[in-house]
């Protein structure tokens, strides 16, 4: 199958309106699937779904809504609402608080956690059913390399990324043998509006290096039927920032699998 078989005839990409998520929206719709854009800034999302329809002739809908509310997923559902999802990008997760644990009040922990986890898993367990009743389709979660490690000011943020890493495995070997490629896609650092309104807010530069995000989304897209996680920078068969490389990986959560297998099948018996 091409990639609008396999992945169309429509893709939801939450965290939409600018640096990766614009050019995931971009490099998707150019392939022929339509959109479905989420994004919490109405203006940068009604601009992107202009700009994406006139540039690759596909419908855009795009949907304003805070993915840390309550009723951000029934949102999401309800704009896909007889439209055939093929292909689910979570683009949307950051550090909302920049602060030690102890220094922020739990309603903004949880809302980073809704952001960066809860609403995620939520719309996975959601469109993912049916990607495998129909035997095709994809999953692409956007992480950082937060997941391999924290410190001081990530300890929440850090942890819902290996939460979402390790979600992304065990989600990619059920669904692996119905078809339905999953991805958990670590980056490093990007230059995206976000990233240099960060460093300009604490009178920092620039610095050298950067990710270009249309080279990061095009590399994310091509890595997507391969699973279950791949580092941004980082070949299929080169140690990562975890100390093993993606196809190391993938072949760890095949045994896993496995014995997992045995284990539940004995039990059934």
């Amino acid at each position: 199958m091409d990639f609008s078989e396999r992945y169309g005839p429509w893709a939801i990409i939450a965290g939409a309106s600018e640096g990766t998520g614009r050019e995931f929206a971009r490099q998707v719709a150019a392939q022929g699937v339509n959109l479905i854009l989420i994004a919490r800034r109405e203006a940068p999302l009604m601009a992107l779904a202009e700009e994406v329809s006139q540039e690759s002739g596909v419908e855009c809908v795009p949907v304003s809504v805070d993915l840390t509310s309550a009723d951000a997923v029934p949102t999401i559902i309800d704009a896909a609402a007889g439209r055939e999802v093929g292909l689910f990008i979570s683009n949307a997760g950051s550090d909302t608080n920049s602060a030690q644990f102890l220094d922020k009040d739990m309603d903004a922990w949880m809302d980073l956690i809704t952001l960066n986890t809860l609403s995620p898993v939520q719309c996975c367990h959601y469109f993912a059913k049916a990607m495998r009743e129909r035997k095709r389709g994809g999953i692409l979660l956007v992480g950082s390399g937060a997941c391999h490690g924290s410190g001081p000011y990530m300890s929440a943020y850090s942890g819902t990324k290996a939460f979402n890493m390790r979600f992304a495995e065990g989600l990619w070997a059920e669904l692996e043998p119905h078809g339905v490629d999953v991805l958990f896609y670590a980056l490093g650092r990007t230059d995206t509006p976000m990233l240099r309104a960060q460093l300009a807010a604490n009178g920092l530069p620039l610095p050298p290096g950067l990710a270009d995000p249309v080279e990061v989304a095009q590399v994310g897209l091509e890595r997507l039927p391969h699973g279950p996680a791949a580092d941004w920078g980082v070949a299929d068969d080169a140690p990562g920032p975890g100390g093993i490389s993606a196809a190391q990986r993938r072949e760890r959560v095949r045994m896993i699998a496995k014995m997992s297998a045995d284990i539940f099948r004995k039990e059934t018996l």
